[in-house]
């Protein structure tokens, strides 16, 4: 007797599209992976760089002596400016259209702050993890006239979390990164806060340093930005298609062509439960050598969130 064919609805066409994501993503992220790796390596050169720059023009001793100044005169002895922010240059000579030379800046701004474009993609996984959408920003495309309710809820979510947003009833104790990375790295500058008011000049090797460094960040950036766009692209193509199949089995012939995997466990009642658990992560746990666990247990893990869930 023939076995009965799996209806498609609603819930077991995400079940599905979520499958095909995690894929697609798998696919893809380890460049971000590698982009976010290289820029941490070129971070902690950059900070041993900028300090032995900014201590070159003000060393710590003329430090010292500001500080003295200002303990005893107030803000008249000098001011002093604990800062993430630095601006290095170099004197060029460039040549306009008449073929004339004039002097110029060759200029890099160097900061271990972190913007919001490069949070959401540096903290792409760990926003995900916590069921907020990191790549709210590039569903819209620059088209402003495309943000919507979910749009601004997705934004306020992850900037809570990521701490661009503040709020008196939050548990000050916990360290956002936003607070982390802004406290991470500082110099004691001569001046005062507004960081373009220091221009520290160096040699072109240094500068061209500080260029690498900051295409690092870029990358980071770029490389989320990329994924987006892979993923995305092919998730069109695939939820138009999905609504095109009436049975499981045809969405399983295509799972099959590509190399995804699919089975009809996934589309039970507790399909989601079911692909959480045995992602591939939470899968390897469950694998490891520890105190036998029964079903049960792994459910009530689960239920209270000791399992991350894999797709969002």
């Amino acid at each position: 007797m023939e076995n009965k064919k799996i209806t498609l609805n609603a819930e077991k066409r995400k079940v599905i599209a979520d499958q095909f994501q995690t894929f697609y993503e798998n696919k893809k992220k380890q460049k971000l992976i590698d982009a976010k790796n290289q820029y941490d390596l070129m971070r902690e050169k950059a900070k041993e760089k900028i300090e032995q720059v900014v201590r070159y023009h003000q060393p710590q001793e003329d430090i010292d002596t500001i500080r003295r100044m200002t303990n005893k005169y107030g803000r008249s002895g000098g001011e002093l400016y604990e800062d993430n922010c630095f601006y290095v240059e170099r004197q060029i000579t460039k040549v306009d259209d008449q073929g004339r030379e004039y002097e110029a800046k060759d200029e890099v701004h160097v900061r271990f702050d972190m913007g919001r474009n490069f949070a959401r993609a540096y903290y792409r996984d760990e926003l995900k993890s916590k069921g907020l959408n990191a790549d709210f920003k590039l569903s819209i495309n620059d088209d402003y006239s495309k943000r919507n309710p979910k749009y601004y809820a997705d934004e306020s979510a992850v900037n809570t979390y990521l701490g661009f947003n503040n709020s008196s009833n939050e548990d000050q104790s916990i360290q956002k990164p936003v607070h982390k990375w802004e406290n991470d790295f500082k110099l004691w500058t001569i001046g005062t806060s507004y960081c373009h008011s220091r221009q520290y000049k160096v040699d072109e090797n240094t500068l061209n340093f500080f260029k690498m460094y900051v295409a690092s960040a870029d990358k980071v950036i770029q490389e989320h930005q990329q994924l987006y766009s892979y993923v995305e692209k092919k998730m069109k193509t695939l939820r138009l298609g999905l609504k095109s199949y009436r049975t499981f089995d045809k969405a399983k012939e295509l799972a099959d062509n590509v190399g995804v995997v699919l089975n009809e466990t996934m589309m039970n009642e507790s399909s989601s439960l079911a692909l959480s658990i045995y992602s591939p992560e939470n899968l390897a746990s469950l694998l490891e050598d520890k105190e036998k666990q029964d079903n049960a247990d792994i459910i009530a893990q689960f239920k209270r969130g000791e399992l991350n869930q894999a797709i969002n």
